[in-house]
């Protein structure tokens, strides 16, 4: 009885799938073409969509099957691990868009350059003796014992000086041989090969006073000297003074400066 009633089922549903599949057939042969192509259309807009709804909003990823466990207090410390990582993420990206923004708007070092013509204010003519400041050596009776030496430390920044000032140096000296003997050094330092400075603008003077009338002559922007004397003498004909001294006196012009080396008024140490 179970098996006749199986077997008028499946017949039953064979009848019905000729059935549908004759009538689909004579549809399609009332159709034209262009019926047939918005048919197609039609469904493969509705299948689009349809998959379009069922695609989630945005992309996951498939989590791990994890075995079931009791309760314990391990499984709680996991669970707030897996909770504190997107914070975790999410700082190393703060941090990661932090630095950058540290570096971008990180204040850019000046050059030697523009730091000689911020401190010299823009001069475009500077004096100098050479004694203790360009010279090792701090006065003429030294000089006629030995050989000039020029002073490493200062040299790079003389060169820079050059580059943006009209520079004379000048000396007082005790004899021919020792002014031979400041040019030879000058020269052998390679002050002269930059076309910044020539011999010509390297003056000597027998007196302190020869090197006060060289500088009231050549009227520049700033002096820089050793000599307190000199220093005050010239106060009120020189714009800008710089007075290299192991210490500062107590009383001094406004227009005077003060520095133990010339690399330190440049910030070069």
């Amino acid at each position: 009885m179970a098996d006749n009633s199986k077997e008028e089922f499946l017949q039953l549903v064979k009848r019905f799938g000729a059935f549908l599949t004759f009538k689909i057939s004579n549809l399609f042969q009332r159709l034209d073409s262009r019926s047939v192509g918005a048919l197609a259309g039609l469904a493969f807009a509705i299948v689009f969509t349809w998959r379009i709804m069922r695609s989630p909003s945005g992309p996951q990823r498939r989590s791990p099957k994890r075995q079931a466990t009791a309760p314990s207090s391990s499984g709680v410390s996991n669970a707030n691990a897996d909770s504190a990582l997107p914070v975790v993420a999410a700082s190393s990206e703060d941090s990661t868009a932090q630095n950058v923004i540290d570096e971008f708007f990180q204040p850019v070092k000046p050059t030697l350059g523009q730091i000689v013509r911020q401190r010299l204010s823009e001069g475009r003519k500077v004096t100098c003796r050479l004694f203790g400041v360009i010279l090792e050596e701090t006065s003429p009776e030294e000089l006629q014992q030995k050989q000039a030496t020029v002073r490493s430390s200062v040299l790079e920044l003389l060169l820079e000086i050059t580059k943006f000032c009209d520079l004379y140096l000048m000396e007082r000296v005790l004899d021919d041989e020792s002014e031979k003997k400041a040019l030879l050094a000058l020269e052998d330092a390679g002050v002269f090969t930059s076309g910044g400075l020539v011999k010509d603008k390297v003056l000597f003077c027998s007196t302190e006073n020869g090197r006060t009338s060289f500088v009231r002559q050549l009227e520049p922007d700033w002096h820089i000297d050793t000599n307190p004397e000199i220093i005050t003498q010239l106060a009120r004909f020189i714009k800008y003074q710089l007075q290299i001294s192991p210490t500062k006196p107590e009383r001094s012009a406004s227009n005077v400066y003060f520095s133990s080396s010339l690399e330190q008024f440049f910030g070069c140490v």
